[in-house]
Parts: structure tokens; sequence; C-alpha cells
């Protein structure tokens, strides 16, 4: 497979998936996807388009719409889904967009969500990645191994690095792109940085996504970025976006399980509150162990209150430790477990985290933030939020400053939000370790 005509200088879009209903034909393809907005042109092109007639945004429409034709080795096949007794029982195709495509996250996410590990084995996709010009060559590279993977349900394969182009029909966006924390930079500088990153991709997810498209946002500080986000989408539900809290929910099923020497898939009902921060609350009031209170099989309220959260919290930084590595892959785990736990019914009883908008919360806490809070869903990809968990003043108290920070960072990027100007008052450096 050639991708080296991807990086002609062409505003190139895919053609939309539509539905696989009766007599449909999919083809696969990788098209790359240049910005439509704004098109940088040769002068000299558009001034010999003009000497024979032709209109420069004529001409420039029929090469897009030329080019939204062209697709490239074994994903140029034409199948017709309905004809083939293997794949006429398929559901409608399921566009995902990820952001941050290039990156080591990415790279483990991409060939899970290919396999059918989220949808199961009867849900064709369609993944869109969004890079930057720095990152089209790696983003080439990605496509080239999808295509050498063989997977069946993977239909199209998009890479681009307008996220209007991207994102347009996306059923679920995973925004994982975002600048990381370098040396000396403050958080509050990042939050600006990332903030603006997330308030374009709001805006785009605004004009050309599935009005239901689910948004799970990654790139930190993640909760907040969500808020910018959703905050720029007004045309879409605010309870269609999630913070990825996930990966803490993870940790800390890990380190009970530890103590109490079982199984990690004994424990169930782990909340994390709060922010993806150091202020987050790993929630062992209401957890459970193999059916039971998580304080009637870990005696040793000093390790619960204390070392158990910052296990967790520092769990990240000991990764990098380790063996110089960020936790990309066990992220990218996360990030399916979150998108599976919005599309299969959660175990009755049990439930999950995820990052969610307040407004509305039956606990308390400050409205018009996103903040991890258990909820259960129908596997409908909706969610609503646990009723039943119990509260004692140390859990509050903890999630009191979770909220206190929160609402700090959302003032630190209310030009980012429609809301007026920004007012940084941040109480303190709380990145989480592993995230600098």
């Amino acid at each position: 497979m050639d991708l080296s005509s991807l990086a002609r200088p062409q505003s190139l879009r895919g053609g939309s998936p539509g539905p696989l209903g009766a007599h449909a034909a999919r083809r696969r393809s990788v098209q790359l996807l240049r910005p439509r907005r704004p098109a940088v042109r040769c002068s000299v092109d558009t001034a010999k388009q003009q000497v024979q007639g032709i209109p420069a945004a004529v001409a420039a429409a029929a090469e897009a719409e030329a080019a939204r034709k062209e697709c490239f080795g074994v994903f140029c096949t034409t199948y017709d889904l309905q004809a083939d007794e293997k794949t006429k029982s398929w559901k409608k195709l399921v566009n995902i967009a990820v952001s941050g495509a290039a990156g080591m996250i990415s790279n483990h996410l991409l060939f899970k969500l290919a396999s059918g590990e989220v949808f199961g084995q009867d849900q064709p996709i369609a993944l869109k990645l969004l890079g930057s010009e720095r990152s089209l060559q790696a983003l080439e590279g990605v496509a080239m191994e999808l295509e050498d993977s063989l997977y069946p349900l993977l239909r199209e394969v998009s890479i681009g690095i307008d996220p209007y182009v991207i994102f347009e029909d996306a059923d679920w966006a995973l925004l994982i792109g975002a600048k990381p924390r370098g040396p000396g930079v403050e958080r509050a500088a990042l939050l600006d940085i990332n903030g603006q990153i997330f308030a374009e991709q709001g805006k785009a997810l605004n004009a050309v996504a599935s009005r239901n498209v689910k948004v799970i946002v990654v790139g930190n500080p993640c909760n907040t970025n969500a808020l910018i986000c959703l905050k720029n989408a007004p045309n879409l539900s605010a309870k269609n976006f999630h913070a990825l809290t996930r990966l803490d929910e993870n940790r800390a099923k890990c380190q009970l399980a530890l103590k109490a020497g079982v199984f990690y898939d004994k424990v169930s009902n782990m909340t994390i509150w709060g922010n993806h921060s150091t202020t987050q609350v790993p929630d062992f009031l209401n957890a459970k162990i193999d059916g039971r209170p998580v304080k009637e099989v870990i005696d040793d309220t000093k390790w619960l209150e204390e070392d158990f959260t910052i296990t967790v919290q520092k769990r990240g930084g000991v990764l990098i430790q380790k063996w110089g590595r960020s936790s990309a892959a066990s992220t990218a785990v996360s990030i399916v477990d979150a998108m599976r736990s919005l599309v299969t019914p959660t175990p009755e009883g049990d439930w999950f985290s995820t990052g969610v908008y307040t407004t509305g919360n039956p606990y308390g806490i400050a409205e018009d933030i996103v903040f991890s809070m258990p909820c259960r869903s129908k596997g409908d990809g909706d969610y609503e939020l646990v009723k039943d968990v119990i509260m004692d003043d140390f859990l509050w108290g903890r999630i009191k400053k979770s909220e206190d920070e929160l609402i700090a960072e959302k003032r630190c990027v209310a030009h980012l939000t429609g809301e007026g100007n920004a007012f940084c008052d941040l109480p303190g450096d709380t990145m989480l370790p592993g995230e600098m």
C-alpha cells in the first residue's frame, strides 16, 4: 500500500457512512482529510484556473469531490455486506473519532476498537483519526498498521488534521490529544493551552457531529477540559460529555483487592469522586469486596484513609519510575471499560465512575462543573446517577476539597466557556504524578 499520495495538498473528505440497510455496499477506505477551513492554495494554480475560465472556488469543489472518491489498498475493495452470509446480520456502522490518534494511548486503543472489544463482533466501525501537521506522517503509519491487521469489522479509516472534517457524523469522540505538562509549566497555563484545544473541538462537535455523540475527554486536565468542550457545544446534550476517571477506579479496585488478598473481580461499587487530580476521592465507604462493605473486610482505618488514596494517586508516577513510560496501555484499557459501561447494562447493584456534568445531581455537589460520580447505565449510551450511596463527614470533606478545586479551575477558564474574564486562584499544584 503506497500512502505517499496521501500527502498531496488537497482538501479531502471521506464519504458519509450511511446506514447498512438492505442491498447496502460499503467501501473500505483510508482517506487523508485535509482542512477544509481555511484552504491555502497556490496562487499560480488559481491564476491558471481563472485564465481557463473556471472560477477557483468551482475548481476547488470539483477537486474535493473527486478526492472524496479516492481510496487506497485493501480499503478500496467494495463489499456487499447484505449479500455476505457472515455480515448480513451486522448492525449499522458506528463512526468513532479519535484525537491524538498518533499517540501512545491511541496506539493501544485503536486496535482494541477495531477488534470488536467494545461493541461486539457484529458491529462494523469507521475510525476517523485526528492529528496535527506534525503528526500527519505518523497517522499514515497508523493507517497502514490498521490495514495490515485485517480487521473484518473495520470498514473505514480516515486521517486528517481538521476537527470539522474528522468529527463529521461522529457517534463517539474520544478526545485524547492534549499538550503534556512540561518542566516549569504552571497548571493554570496548562489549563489555558489545552482549554483552547478543547474549546475548538467542542465547536467542531457542535457543528458536525451526530446529535447524540458520546464524548470522552482524556486529555488533561480532563474534568475542566470536558467542561470547556461541552460549553462550546450548546446544541449537544451536556449529559453526553464525560471526563475519564476509569483508570483511577481500576487502580483503586486493584489496591483494595491486594490489601484484602482477593482477585480484583471481587471488588465492586468503587467510586472515584471529583477531579482527576490529587484531590480525587477513592471511596472505600461505599465500595464492596465479595458483596461485603470494604470496612468489614479491611480492618485498617489508617490504611484506608491515608495510604490507599495516596497509592492510587501516585500509581502513574511509580510506573514511570519503574520503566520510563507513562501508563498508555492501562489508559487505553480504561477507555474501553468506560465505553463498555455505557453500551452494556450495569450489573445489578453495581456502578461505575465517570466525570459528568453536575447540574441536577442528588448529592449537593456544586452545579455547572464536571465531577466524577457513581453512575449506572441501561446499555443505551445514557446513564443515571446512583442515589443509594452513603456519606460520612470524612468522605464529604474530601469531596468538598475536590469540588473547591474544580470551581477554581472553572474560574481560570472563564474566557473559554463564555463566562467572562478568567481569574486564576488555584489551590496549589494538584497534577497527578506521572502526568507531567
